[in-house]
């Protein structure tokens, strides 16, 4: 027990230095930097952020279709339930639409359960959308959602213009991405072995704006409109008790 707590606190000691540069980052945003207990990872807490309350992790993925670590966010905004959007990196959402094809025309298994991701389930229930102008968004993104006008709305202007941009600087062809606008929340994941500055405050900036223009766009949902919805978790924390 007792070489374990010290290999655990040394653990810690180096991942401290390691990751000083992002703990210095969120405390210029007035955001609380956690370490995991373990050493498997870290924590950033934002409470007072704009356009909402910021959660960001970093450690071992929650999610079968990303292999080792992965980047973890979540924007809390209070939006209408009925905005249920999704940009996906195509290879990933390749991947993701042969797993459902496979898992769900099984003799065994004849519907999708809630116990299949939103995002997954989201490939066979809703429309997907290809933007009119940018060619590298149309190739290596897909784009999901509820209803189409509302989804070519939300990736037109600025959050469109971001996409581009972090598709170069922060998100390397092929990285298993995805970003979701579900339950009045923004959530946002990818492959990330070694959390890098740079990659992360791209990153949120994306998560941001597409919040905003989130915001944006929820005025135009319809009284009559009457969509389905799936209600399984998106986001499980790994915030220690």
């Amino acid at each position: 027990m007792v070489v374990k707590q010290v290999k655990t606190w040394l653990v810690q000691r180096a991942n401290a230095s390691r990751w000083r540069g992002l703990q210095e980052w969120a405390e210029s945003r007035r955001a609380e930097f956690q370490l995991h207990p373990e050493g498997i990872g870290f924590y950033i807490d934002q409470p007072g952020a704009k356009p909402g309350p910021l959660r960001i992790e970093w450690g071992p993925s929650q999610r079968d279709y990303i292999e080792g670590n992965e980047l973890r966010m979540r924007l809390e905004m209070g939006l209408s339930p009925e905005l249920q959007m999704m940009v996906v990196c195509r290879t990933l959402m390749d991947k993701l639409e042969a797993a459902v094809f496979e898992a769900y025309t099984d003799t065994l298994q004849t519907r999708l359960d809630t116990e299949t991701p939103e995002e997954m389930r989201w490939l066979v229930m809703f429309a997907k959308f290809a933007p009119p102008e940018g060619r590298e968004l149309r190739e290596r993104l897909g784009f999901i959602g509820v209803h189409k006008d509302l989804l070519a709305a939300w990736v037109e202007g600025e959050f469109g213009d971001t996409l581009q941009r972090v598709l170069k600087e922060a998100l390397p062809e092929g990285v298993p991405f995805l970003l979701m606008c579900l339950r009045g929340n923004l959530y946002l994941r990818v492959a990330m072995p070694e959390p890098e500055l740079e990659r992360v405050q791209a990153l949120v900036r994306l998560l941001e704006t597409a919040a905003r223009e989130a915001h944006r766009i929820q005025g135009r949902i319809g009284e009559a409109m009457n969509w389905p919805t799936t209600m399984a978790s998106t986001f499980q924390s790994t915030r220690p008790s």
